[in-house]
C-alpha cells in the first residue's frame, strides 16, 4: 500500500447523495463508490453503483485498468501502475496510458434539485408529474423520478421563500455521469463491467442466495433493481451513448477496505456484476454513461456525447451564480503526477496551471502561494477562496422532512447536526452573502425549538427530533445575531423573537437535563448522567468520556453573549415599533441587568494561578482546571465577558499548549488524560476524540480572540500547512474533521468537515 496514492475525492449533489473514491482508484472504505443515493434526503444513503471495472484491448493485448484489494490483502495493481495523472478541477479526471495509447475518465455528479432557486428551495408545492414519471415511494413500490415529498402529517414547516419559478415542479434527481475518451495509434476495445450493490452506506454487502438483482435491457440502457425476500430495492438504470451490453451475472467476492481494517470495523464486501458493456473506440472517440435513479423515462431526452460537458458547464454556472465569479475560469494547482517531476509555479493570482488541475503527488517543494488580496465578497474572491467556497457548497443540502435547507456536518458518515451547522453558518452563508440560505436555516431550526432547546438533529418524517444539546440554542442566538449584524433584517428578528424569548425563559426557569440558571450567580448549569450535552459529546455505553456536567465555561460565555443580544434586540424592536415599545423597553433593561450579573459571575471561571479559565464548575462546585480550547471559545464570541488582561493570559497559554499548524488541540499535551493519536478501534478512537485531537474549526475562534486582545500583533499562525492540506492532502479540495494531537498531525476522522471549511473561509483573505 505504501506506493498507492490513497488521497480521496468527493462529489455531492445537494441531496446528501455523493460519490467518492481515491486518486489511485482503489476503494479503501465502505464509503467509497460512484453513486450513494439518499433515499430520504439527506438521509438513508444507499450504495447502488460501486464502480465500473475497466479493461482495454489494444495492440493485441488486454490491459486491466482496475486496482483492488482482496481479502487476503493481495493488491491488484495493474491499473495504478498505468495511471499517469489525476486532476480534481473542475471534476475528477484520471488518465491511464502507455506510449501508444491513452484513456481518460471523468466523473460529474449534477446538482440534484431540479426547478429550484439558488439554494434548492422551491415554492413548497408538489409539482404535477409528467408523462411516464412516478412520484410514490414505498418499500416495494416504484420510485421513478423522485418528486418533492411532503410528510403525511407535516409538522407545520416554516414558511420558505418562493423560488423564481413557483409553479414549476420541484424534483429530486440522483445521477452520475461517467465519460471516457481514448487516444492512440490504433483502434481499441473498452470493456466496462458493472459492480453494483444495494446496501446502507455504513454497512457492507455480502453474497446471499436471497439477494437477487433483476435487470431489464433496453435500447442502450439497462434497468436494475435488487430484491431480497419480499423487499424490493431502489430501481435505477444505466444508459450509454455507444456500445453493446452483455448480461453476465456474476459475484465478485471478498473486496477488502483497508481503512476500515485500521478502524476496527467491517472491512469485507461482495459486489454483484449484472453484465458488461463493450465499446469499440477509434482514436479520439469517447463514450458517456449515466447512472440514474428511477425507471427509464422517455421524457429525459437522449444521452449524447455533449451531455457530460454540458453537465460540467451547468455546475460551474450554478456556482458562478451563487458566489458571483466568472464560471468560465476554473482554478487549481497543477503539480507533476507520473511524469518527469516538473512543477508549474503559481500563476498571477487568477489561475494556476494551464487548465487548473491538480495532479497526483505532493510537490517536492511546495511553491510559494499566490498573494491573497483582501476583497469584498462575493465579487472577486482569490483563487484559494474560490476553491474554499466551492468546497463549502458540498455541505449544503435539502432536507425533505422539513422541506428546507440544512448542512451536512461532514462526509462520509455524518448527517446534519445543529451545533455544527450554527457554528459553520457564518463562513458558509454570511461571508459569501448567501443570506436567504442563512435565513432559511435559522428559520428551520427556530421552528423546531421545543422546551427552549434547538434540536441537535432534525427529525425524519413521523419521528421526534433529538434535543440532546445544551449549546445548540445558544449557538442559534449567536448565529442569529451575526446574521442580523450582516443584514439588518429586523423583520426577521421580529418573526423569530418569540423563539429567542422561549429559549431565555427555559434557561432561566429550567428545562430538560436539569438545564437551568443558578439562582445565586445566574450561570447556566446542567446535571444529567449518561449524556454529554456540549460539543465534547462522546458517550461510550452510558459513560461520557468528557461529561462536563455542571457549568461549562463556553456555555456560560454563550449565555452572556445571548443576554447581550436580547437586550440589544428588545431595545431595537421597541424603537422600530415591532410590538409594545414600553414592554420591550423594560425587557431590554431586564436582559441587560441579567447580562451584567452573568458577566460578574464569569469571574468564577478565572484561575489566577494558571492564568486560564476553569473548563467546568462541577455540580459539587469543584473546578476542572484542564487546559482545553473552550476558554478560547469563551473569548471569541460577539460579546465577551472577560478583561483585556485575562484574555491575553488565556491566549498566551493556549498558544503555548494547544495551537498547532492545523488548529487547536482539545487538551493540553501535558495532561495525564492526553491522547496524541486518534487511531485504533471505535472505543479507542472515541477516547481520543476530545482528549488531544486537533480540531481545525477551532482556529476560527482562536483568530477572533487574538484579533480582539492582540489587535496590533501579528497572528502567531501560518496558514500554509492548513492550505497545503486543503489543496493536496486527505480529501483533495476539503479539510478533515480532526488531526492527531502529536506531530506530524496526521489527518483523521471525516475527510471533509463543514465547520473546518467554514472557519477558514471566515478568516482567510
Amino acid at each position: 500500500m505504501s506506493d498507492l496514492d490513497t488521497r480521496e475525492w468527493l462529489l455531492t449533489n445537494g441531496l446528501g447523495s455523493y460519490a467518492s473514491g481515491t486518486v489511485s482508484d482503489i476503494r479503501t472504505r465502505t464509503y467509497h463508490g460512484w453513486l450513494f443515493a439518499a433515499k430520504n434526503p439527506p438521509s438513508e444513503r444507499t450504495l447502488l453503483l460501486s464502480h465500473l471495472e475497466a479493461s482495454l484491448e489494444v495492440l493485441g493485448g488486454v490491459i486491466g485498468l482496475g486496482t483492488n484489494i482482496w481479502g487476503n490483502v493481495q493488491i491488484e495493481r495493474g491499473g495504478y501502475e498505468l495511471l499517469r495523472s489525476f486532476d480534481i478541477n473542475p471534476v475528477p479526471k484520471w488518465i491511464w496510458g502507455e506510449d501508444d495509447w491513452q484513456l481518460t475518465r471523468q466523473l460529474v455528479m449534477p446538482y440534484g434539485l431540479v426547478g429550484t432557486g439558488e439554494w434548492g428551495i422551491g415554492s413548497g408545492e408538489q409539482g404535477s408529474k409528467g408523462a411516464g414519471e412516478q412520484g410514490s415511494r414505498g418499500d416495494g413500490g416504484v420510485w421513478g423520478e423522485r418528486f418533492l415529498p411532503h410528510p403525511p402529517n407535516p409538522p407545520n414547516p416554516p414558511t420558505l421563500p418562493a423560488c423564481p419559478m413557483p409553479n414549476a415542479p420541484v424534483q429530486f434527481c440522483d445521477r452520475i455521469l461517467i465519460h471516457y475518451r481514448y487516444e492512440g495509434s490504433e483502434q481499441a476495445i473498452l470493456r466496462l463491467r458493472l459492480l453494483i450493490a444495494e446496501r446502507d452506506f455504513h454497512q457492507q454487502q455480502a453474497f446471499s442466495s436471497e439477494l437477487q438483482f433483476s435487470q431489464l435491457l433496453g435500447q442502450q440502457q439497462v434497468c436494475l433493481q435488487a430484491r431480497k425476500a419480499e423487499h424490493f430495492g431502489i430501481p435505477w438504470h444505466l444508459r450509454w451513448t455507444k456500445g453493446n451490453y452483455q448480461p453476465d451475472a456474476v459475484w465478485y467476492w471478498n473486496y477488502r477496505f483497508s481503512e476500515e481494517t485500521k478502524r476496527g470495523l467491517g472491512d469485507r464486501e461482495d459486489l454483484h456484476s449484472p453484465g458488461y458493456l463493450t465499446v469499440t473506440l477509434q482514436p479520439g472517440d469517447a463514450v458517456t454513461l449515466e447512472a440514474r435513479l428511477g425507471f427509464p423515462n422517455p421524457m429525459l431526452g437522449v444521452l449524447t456525447p455533449e451531455t457530460f460537458a454540458e453537465a460540467v458547464e451547468a455546475e460551474q454556472e450554478r456556482l458562478s451564480q451563487i458566489f458571483g465569479w466568472n464560471g468560465a475560469s476554473s482554478i487549481g494547482h497543477r503539480a507533476s503526477g507520473m511524469g518527469d517531476g516538473e512543477m508549474e509555479g503559481w500563476g498571477d493570482g487568477e489561475v494556476w496551471g494551464e487548465r487548473g488541475e491538480r495532479f497526483l503527488h505532493y510537490p517536492p517543494t511546495p511553491p510559494t502561494p499566490p498573494t491573497l488580496p483582501a476583497c469584498p465578497m462575493p465579487h472577486a474572491p482569490s483563487p484559494i477562496k474560490q476553491q474554499l467556497l466551492k468546497a463549502s457548497d458540498r455541505f449544503i443540502a435539502y432536507r425533505a422532512s422539513i422541506a428546507g435547507p440544512t448542512v451536512i456536518a461532514g462526509y462520509h458518515w455524518f448527517n446534519d447536526w445543529a451545533r455544527d451547522t450554527l457554528i459553520a453558518l457564518t463562513g458558509l452563508t454570511l461571508v459569501p452573502q448567501r443570506f436567504e440560505l442563512a435565513k432559511g436555516i435559522l428559520r428551520a431550526f427556530g421552528h423546531y425549538c421545543r422546551h427552549g432547546l434547538i434540536p441537535n438533529a432534525f427529525p425524519e418524517v413521523d419521528r421526534e427530533a433529538f434535543y440532546n444539546s445544551i449549546d445548540a440554542p445558544l449557538w442559534w442566538i449567536e448565529a442569529l445575531g451575526l446574521y442580523l449584524e450582516a443584514t439588518q433584517d429586523w423583520e426577521f428578528l421580529a418573526e423569530q423573537f418569540s423563539v429567542v424569548q422561549q429559549i431565555h425563559k427555559a434557561f432561566v426557569g429550567g428545562t430538560r437535563y436539569n438545564i437551568q440558571a443558578d439562582a445565586t450567580d445566574r450561570l447556566i448549569g446542567w446535571d444529567a448522567r449518561g449524556v454529554a450535552l456540549t460539543w465534547m459529546d462522546v458517550v461510550i455505553g452510558a459513560n461520557p468520556v468528557t461529561p462536563r456536567r455542571g457549568k461549562p465555561v463556553e456555555i456560560n460565555a454563550l449565555w452572556y453573549s445571548a443576554l447581550c443580544w436580547l437586550s440589544k434586540w428588545a431595545e431595537r424592536l421597541s424603537q422600530l415599533k415591532f410590538g409594545e415599545p414600553v414592554r420591550l423597553g423594560k425587557q431590554a433593561q431586564r436582559y441587560a441587568q441579567q447580562a451584567q450579573q452573568v458577566k460578574n459571575s464569569l469571574q468564577k471561571f478565572w484561575n489566577p494561578q494558571l492564568g486560564y479559565l476553569y473548563d467546568t464548575i462541577e455540580p459539587d462546585d469543584r473546578r476542572n482546571f484542564q487546559i482545553r480550547p473552550n476558554a478560547v471559545l469563551a473569548l471569541s464570541l460577539h460579546h465577551c465577558g472577560f478583561s483585556q488582561h485575562q484574555g491575553c493570559q488565556i491566549l498566551d497559554l493556549a498558544t503555548a499548549s494547544l495551537l498547532t499548524p492545523y488548529g487547536l488541540r482539545s487538551l493540553d499535551p501535558g495532561d495525564p488524560e492526553y491522547k496524541g493519536k486518534y487511531e485504533g478501534n471505535q472505543e479507542q478512537r472515541d477516547r481520543a476524540y476530545h482528549q488531544g485531537s486537533v480540531w481545525p474549526w477551532l482556529i476560527g475562534p482562536y483568530i477572533r480572540a487574538w484579533q480582539r486582545f492582540y489587535p496590533e500583533q501579528t497572528l502567531p499562525f501560518d496558514w500554509q500547512p492548513l492550505i497545503d492540506h486543503f489543496l493536496f492532502a486527505a480529501c483533495i479540495g476539503s479539510i478533515s474533521e480532526i488531526f492527531d494531537g502529536d506531530p506530524p498531525h496526521t489527518p483523521r476522522g471525516a475527510i471533509a468537515q463543514a465547520w473546518s471549511i467554514a472557519e477558514v473561509i471566515r478568516h482567510i483573505k
